[in-house]
C-alpha cells in the first residue's frame, strides 16, 4: 500500500489515494495514511456475525469514496462472490506467487517444498476464485540454494513494491482491457519483471 502511495505523489499519476480501508484497527498502514493526508476507515471484522454481513459493511465504506479501482494490499479475508461481483473489473490483488502456481497461504513454503528454481508475485484482477483472475503483470526472482521461506519472501516483496504500482499506473492511465483471461495492456510494454538477486528488475 505504502508504495503504491508514493508512486502516485512521486510521479504525478492524474489520481489520488482517496481512503484507506482495514480490517483491523492496529493495521500499521492506518498510522501511515494519516501522517500523508489520506482518509481512513476500521471496518472490524470481529463485529459482525459472518463473512456476507461484513462484506455488505465494507462495501459500503468503500463506496462512499467512490472509487475508480479498488487495490487489495495486504488484506487477508476470503471475499464473497458478491463483493467480488461488485467491483467486476476494478479491483486488484497482488499474490506472491507466479499463479497459477501456489494460490493460497504459505506460497514460500509451497515453493521450497516443490522445488522450483524460480518464484515471484502476480497483480490479477480478483474474480470469485480464490486467488485467480486475469494476470496483469507478474516479477520473477530466483531461488537460491539454501533460501527458507523468511529470505524468500523478503526477495519477493521487494518485487511487490516494483511490479503493483506499476500495474496500478496503467489502470489509472486507462491501458488494461480484460479480454476473456488474459490482460491487454496498450500501448504494449513486458507484463513480467525478472529480477537479480538484490531485487531490482534487469
Amino acid at each position: 500500500m505504502e508504495a503504491v502511495v508514493r508512486a502516485c505523489a512521486r510521479d504525478g499519476w492524474p489520481a489520488e489515494v482517496c481512503a484507506i480501508v482495514s480490517n483491523r484497527p492496529d493495521a500499521a498502514g492506518l498510522g501511515f495514511a494519516t501522517a500523508n493526508g489520506i482518509q481512513t476507515v476500521v471496518v472490524d471484522h470481529r463485529n459482525f456475525a459472518d463473512r456476507a454481513a461484513f462484506d455488505a459493511a465494507l462495501a459500503a465504506a468503500i463506496d462512499q469514496f467512490a472509487p475508480d479501482l479498488v487495490v487489495l494490499a495486504g488484506f487477508m479475508r476470503v471475499l464473497t462472490d458478491g463483493f467480488v461481483d461488485r467491483y467486476a473489473g476494478r479491483m486488484l490483488n497482488i499474490h506472491p506467487s507466479l499463479l497459477p502456481c501456489f494460490p493460497g497461504l504459505k506460497t514460500h513454503n509451497q515453493a521450497l517444498d516443490a522445488g522450483v528454481r524460480v518464484h515471484g508475485a502476480s497483480v490479477h484482477f480478483v474474480t470469485p476464485k480464490l486467488d485467480h483472475g486475469p494476470i496483469v503483470l507478474q516479477g520473477a526472482v530466483p531461488v537460491i540454494a539454501g533460501d527458507d521461506a523468511a529470505a524468500l519472501a523478503t526477495r519477493v516483496l521487494a518485487v511487490e513494491h516494483i511490479i503493483y504500482p506499476r500495474a496500478v499506473h496503467w489502470f489509472v492511465e486507462g491501458r488494461l482491457t480484460i479480454d476473456g483471461e488474459r490482460v491487454v495492456l496498450t500501448p504494449p510494454e513486458p507484463q513480467w519483471l525478472f529480477a537479480d538477486i538484490a531485487g531490482e528488475g534487469v
